[in-house]
């Protein structure tokens, strides 16, 4: 469902005319050959496109105003080979809109001491010419990732890849919808929020649906199609037929009729998102369990309880680390259920009701019905798995006064150390970092909800270089934090972001 590779990138290079021709054309040839070496390397998920050399000022602009205006464009990398003097820059990246990186590298990794003359000078002079590109890139306060390396080595080919899958998760969002079925969880705080301002901020639009929108495409899905995904449910998934198999089968049969309606629904409506709400089923049988569990798997983001900002976040989690999953390595909505508060063994118990993506598991999910005991409504159909160990991390986008903010924290999933025979649904047992207490602690000062976005592949330098180009605070919690350091953090942010409103 997610292609990066219809994203692209502009490799822009910057000197200028004093060289000479022959200078000049060597200037050119050298970057294309770091554009084919980059592109040959398998490792970036989207185009890089190269560009001829930028020499004037009036080059310059009209360069980074054809990047504003061109839809498969998400960013674009400047590196400056020879000098660039910086003022030519100006009106270019003042009118710039998009994601900028800064690939401050060279055409040789070695220093040639025993060939080393001035023509050689001349020709390779990143490591000040970028520099004066560094300054006026300050001195404008420009949103922007520095990225610092040889073009060919795997870590630094490694973080730019990276960053394009950050920038091509803000370029999707520029024109996400989340489908909102009904408003919120009535008098709940965090799962609410600036709507037009996250338009504004970040491209999302969040249009209402009544539920009755979304019962009447189900009465139009036909018992064919029913019975094929049920026979696809079959193949995929253990099915648990304890009990009563026709009862088992015909409330699996619902979340069939559900997701046939809702992947018709998001379709014509143009949803990559969507959130619901168990205090609004009406017409409904069942809360969506199964139905949202698949559409989460095919790349679809999602919220519970109307939280229309983590089926954002989960969404854009899923745009940056497209290609990369496979068994046990992917993206969830996760919510913080509860604590091991035992002495040395602080865990925090990641589930939800229904809705965590299998995309995590690490075994072949079960289909199993239970009840809710929430929303009045029948037994929903549900997958039931154990997320796999590893490193990872949850986020969470919250409304400030009048601002945005991205909380994060990094984890660890654990082995948990017994079964759940009677916890029927999606879980992970996760180690905080730096311990729970204080990543706890941490969290709530900082606002962080209930309910984040999971990832085994996003890092939190993918985070902070979202956060950058989106242009909102950012506050991770990691192996270092300490309280009152984090506090001083959330100060200081304050000051500048809360002045930037």
């Amino acid at each position: 469902m997610i292609d990066l590779k219809k994203y692209e990138f502009w490799f822009l290079t910057g000197s200028q005319d004093l060289y000479g021709d022959e200078t000049l054309k060597q200037v050119a040839a050298d970057s294309k050959k770091i554009v084919g070496g980059l592109s040959q390397s398998s490792v970036l998920p989207a185009n890089l496109v190269w560009k001829p050399t930028l020499l004037t000022p009036e080059s310059i602009h009209k360069t980074l105003e054809d990047a504003n205006a061109d839809d498969k464009c998400a960013g674009v990398i400047c590196w400056m080979h020879t000098f660039s003097p910086a003022k030519m820059w100006i009106a270019g990246l003042s009118a710039y809109k998009k994601p900028l990186l800064q690939l401050n590298t060279q055409f040789n990794a070695a220093i040639p001491y025993k060939t080393m003359d001035m023509d050689f000078m001349n020709l390779n002079q990143s490591a000040h010419g970028d520099r004066e590109f560094g300054y006026i890139t300050a001195r404008m306060d420009l949103p922007r990732k520095v990225i610092v390396g040889y073009w060919q080595d795997s870590d630094v080919q490694k973080r730019i890849a990276d960053w394009m899958r950050v920038a091509c998760a803000a370029a999707d969002g520029k024109a996400l919808r989340i489908i909102r079925f009904g408003d919120n969880m009535r008098e709940v705080a965090v799962t609410d929020g600036d709507k037009v301002e996250a338009m504004i901020k970040f491209g999302w639009s969040v249009p209402y649906y009544g539920i009755g929108d979304l019962v009447d495409y189900m009465t139009k899905v036909s018992e064919t199609d029913i019975d094929e995904l049920v026979e696809e449910y079959k193949k995929e998934y253990t099915i648990d037929w304890t009990g009563d198999r026709d009862f088992t089968l015909s409330h699996i049969r619902e979340q069939a009729k559900i997701e046939i309606a809702l992947r018709k629904f998001l379709k014509d409506n143009n949803g990559n998102a969507l959130c619901t709400n168990f205090q609004d089923l009406w017409g409904m049988k069942q809360l969506p369990g199964l139905a949202i569990q698949r559409l989460l798997a095919d790349g679809y983001g999602f919220g519970a309880e109307g939280d229309w900002k983590t089926a954002a976040m989960v969404r854009t989690f899923k745009v940056m680390t497209a290609g990369l999953t496979g068994k046990g390595k992917g993206n969830a909505f996760m919510e913080d259920y509860t604590y091991n508060l035992e002495k040395g063994k602080g865990f925090d118990l990641g589930s939800h009701m229904l809705e965590v993506d299998p995309q995590i598991a690490v075994s072949k999910p079960r289909i199993e019905v239970h009840p809710l005991g929430i929303g009045g409504k029948e037994d929903p159909a549900r997958l039931v798995f154990t997320a796999g160990k590893g490193t990872a991390l949850v986020a969470a986008v919250v409304n400030m006064s009048g601002r945005f903010r991205c909380v994060a924290n990094e984890i660890d999933v654990i082995e948990p150390p017994e079964d759940f025979p009677k916890l029927p649904v999606a879980r992970m047992l996760w180690k905080p970092e730096p311990e729970l207490q204080t990543a706890a602690e941490a969290w709530i000062l900082a606002g962080g909800g209930h309910h984040t976005a999971f990832s085994n592949i996003v890092t939190a330098e993918m985070v902070r270089d979202w956060c950058e180009i989106v242009g909102i605070e950012c506050a991770v919690i990691g192996r270092n934090t300490t309280i009152p350091q984090f506090r001083n953090e959330l100060r200081w942010n304050e000051a500048y972001w809360g002045g930037r409103k």
